[in-house]
């Protein structure tokens, strides 16, 4: 069985939710439609005309990118002209587009986690705190013999979560009334008659964004007609969300020496180096994409090198400036999210037990080269 297109959606939401997007990002569906069977996905950095073609030839349903193919508004849409013709081709193809950006670097285990990763860095943080979960508190009111059930139901859609524990809820036992009137079909009870039943009041928290599937997933577990609870909110703040990570190799090597560790970890061909290459570093900042505007943030957090992509000639002098060292292997290293993506939902597809699959692009999509 394959999957549609907006469940594959929604299995990568759960990961890279839109709320941790910058505001005003050019993120979601952009071109097609996920109201269909997707039985090929292809995950991309860009959607050029070549990453198209690959799609066509590979039969793809759906291409998940980083990096918008809708940036800027459109002036027209002629197909005598490179966009258009890119834009005629996914249509007649039925080839949705779908764009995760700066959503995808900061999620836990996006673009920027992968990095550090690949990086071996150790004692990882976020570099500039960007958003945090706010919480609600749940609590519904279920029969004895529901307890197990609806607890799962919620913890497995996002609530009763406290760090890296699940099922965190708390009940009480107590006495439940209720009369069921005419029209219903109660689970327990007769119409006519009050009704005393022996219940738990099970609470626990839930992030604010998981609210309504979570509410689903108790509703639909729930045995009774009517469902009673209530939502409150709440003082405290769940997880922590950030653009960019800082960690630590496990010893300071010579720049020169670590220079070449990032050239080989993201197969890049060349890369520019601002500092000196025998000064020693070991605590590395990083940042996928267009890092200019984070080398104060990295000099402010203590790093000896920020490794980021489109360092500006005079941007270098302030981070020299600073103390900081700076290894630019270019904006492309975020093709890392191609195969991080396609783990996350190979992952969710086996355990739905669905057959659609996910490819790589192959496409060289760099527009520069190293001579």
């Amino acid at each position: 069985m394959y999957a549609n297109g907006q469940r594959i959606i929604q299995y990568f939401e759960e990961f890279a939710p839109k709320h941790l997007a910058m505001e005003g990002d050019k993120i979601g569906l952009q071109v097609g439609t996920l109201q269909k069977n997707v039985k090929k996905v292809m995950i991309a950095l860009d959607v050029l005309e070549e990453v198209v073609d690959e799609a066509i030839a590979e039969g793809v349903d759906l291409i998940i990118a980083h990096h918008a193919v809708i940036f800027r508004p459109l002036k027209n849409l002629r197909t005598d002209l490179p966009a258009g013709r890119l834009y005629e081709k996914l249509i007649k193809h039925d080839i949705a587009v779908y764009v995760a950006h700066t959503n995808l670097d900061v999620a836990e285990g996006g673009i920027n986690d992968l990095m550090a990763e690949a990086l071996g860095l150790e004692e990882v943080e976020i570099l500039e705190k960007w958003h945090e979960q706010k919480l609600k508190k749940i609590v519904v009111y279920v029969p004895l013999s529901h307890i197990d059930i609806v607890r799962d139901a919620m913890s497995q859609t996002g609530a009763g979560w406290i760090g890296q524990y699940s099922h965190c809820t708390f009940g009480v036992r107590g006495t439940g009334t209720f009369m069921p009137r005419a029209g219903t079909n109660p689970y327990i009870g007769e119409q006519g008659k009050l009704e005393q039943v022996e219940e738990v009041r099970l609470e626990t928290i839930m992030p604010e964004e998981a609210q309504s599937r979570v509410l689903k997933a108790m509703i639909k577990a729930h045995p009774y007609e009517e469902v009673a609870y209530d939502i409150y909110p709440v003082e405290q703040t769940g997880a922590t969300f950030g653009i960019g990570r800082i960690g630590k190799l496990k010893e300071p090597v010579p720049l020169r020496t670590f220079a070449l560790q990032v050239k080989e970890a993201f197969e890049v061909k060349g890369l520019r180096v601002v500092g000196d290459l025998e000064r020693k570093v070991q605590k590395v900042a990083v940042l996928g994409g267009d890092g200019n505007s984070f080398v104060p943030k990295a000099i402010f957090k203590g790093a000896d090198v920020l490794v980021t992509g489109d360092i500006y000639y005079h941007t270098a002098h302030d981070a020299m400036a600073g103390g900081l060292a700076i290894v630019d292997p270019g904006h492309n290293v975020e093709k890392i999210m191609k195969q991080g993506v396609k783990n996350v939902l190979d992952k969710r597809l086996k355990e739905e037990y669905l057959e659609t699959e996910i490819i790589v692009s192959k496409v060289n999509t760099d527009p520069f080269t190293f001579l």
